[in-house]
């Protein structure tokens, strides 16, 4: 059976926010390329672990048969439609990670960056006002002591992350708020200032220019004004993930953060990533993040430490995601089916 390709206009997400009219087109499992060939046991897990979390009706009875023993592959076909949601703009996969830093709960030695609590009374300065004028000094909001400003800046961008302490402890920290300024890509800086070509930019070519160039790599980071404030996050167990935006662990590999105007948080989407590593796998949809804007925009959490954080660092790629929604939910798309 063929179903009808698109309607315009009709949005089931607008709780969530504005959005751009987008376009749906139902498909069938046998339009995703390399479907039969993934591990849908080790998606079916991931689903279980959020699906108890959604409130709509539809998908909080799904979640109750796919926790009774369903065979994952036969129970993803049978119960959902798989549908590729467009909003005008190509797709874009980047990856992200948990960093692991190092730190100390006491300001000394190499430790002179501070992680924030979220103050009483935010405010809105830019990143640079508070930076500069050591905004929330003697506030007591510090949770810890880095000993790199790079390293907090990605920790920001990332939103989640370890710190390894000088006394061989470790604490996680997750997002716990910001100061309400958009955020903008110091790597487009670097492009716009004529510095680096689009495709040479990685999370490792930031890091290094702006360790290497003094006042003037501080002062680019000044360019994303958004600033982030943590949590500590200890009760999560350290075998696994950090929390994401549905406040469960997140999974590598399996977790991908998107934008919720478009998507719900906890469907399952399958990702074909094109690129140099081209990867066709079912995920879930368990995060946001700052830079997740769009219909076609994900973020792939691959991990913690520094190897994961430098495979994340070298994807963006093309491709197509493709939710899947419950069938009821899916044929509310479309006004017919065409035989």
């Amino acid at each position: 059976m063929k179903l009808k390709a698109a309607v315009v206009g009709l949005s089931l997400f607008t709780a969530e926010g504005a959005m751009a009219n987008p376009t749906y087109q139902l498909l069938n499992f046998d339009d995703l390329s390399g479907w039969s060939d993934d591990d849908h046991s080790a998606a079916m897990d991931v689903f279980l672990s959020t699906c108890g979390d959604m409130k709509d009706p539809n998908w909080a009875s799904l979640c109750a048969v796919a926790g009774s023993g369903q065979n994952p592959k036969a129970f993803f076909e049978r119960f959902f439609t798989p549908v590729m949601i467009d909003d005008g703009n190509d797709a874009l996969f980047t990856g992200y990670f948990e960093p692991e830093l190092r730190g100390s709960l006491n300001r000394g030695g190499p430790y002179q960056y501070p992680l924030y609590r979220l103050p009483p009374v935010p405010g809105q300065m830019s990143r640079r006002e508070i930076e500069e004028t050591n905004a929330f000094d003697g506030m007591g909001l510090e949770i810890a002591w880095i000993d790199d400003p790079v390293d907090v800046f990605f920790l920001q961008v990332q939103g989640s992350g370890r710190v390894k302490l000088d006394t061989g402890d470790v604490i996680r920290v997750g997002y716990g708020g910001a100061n309400g300024r958009e955020y903008s890509s110091v790597g487009m800086e670097l492009v716009a200032r004529g510095i680096y070509q689009p495709h040479q930019v990685s999370a490792d070519v930031i890091r290094n220019w702006v360790r290497n160039n003094g006042e003037e790599g501080r002062q680019l980071l000044w360019a994303n004004e958004s600033y982030v404030f943590f949590r500590e996050v200890n009760e999560v167990p350290p075998e696994l993930g950090p929390l994401g935006a549905m406040n469960r662990s997140v999974t590598p590999m399996r977790t991908v953060a998107i934008d919720p105007s478009y998507v719900p948080y906890g469907a399952p989407v399958w990702i074909e990533k094109s690129g140099d590593n081209p990867l066709n796998r079912l995920m879930v949809a368990q995060d946001t993040g700052s830079a997740i804007r769009g219909a076609q925009r994900a973020d792939i959490f691959f991990g913690t430490g520094d190897q994961a954080g430098r495979d994340a660092g070298r994807i963006k790629d093309g491709g197509r995601m493709i939710v899947l929604m419950p069938i009821q939910t899916a044929n509310a798309l479309l006004p017919d089916i065409i035989e």
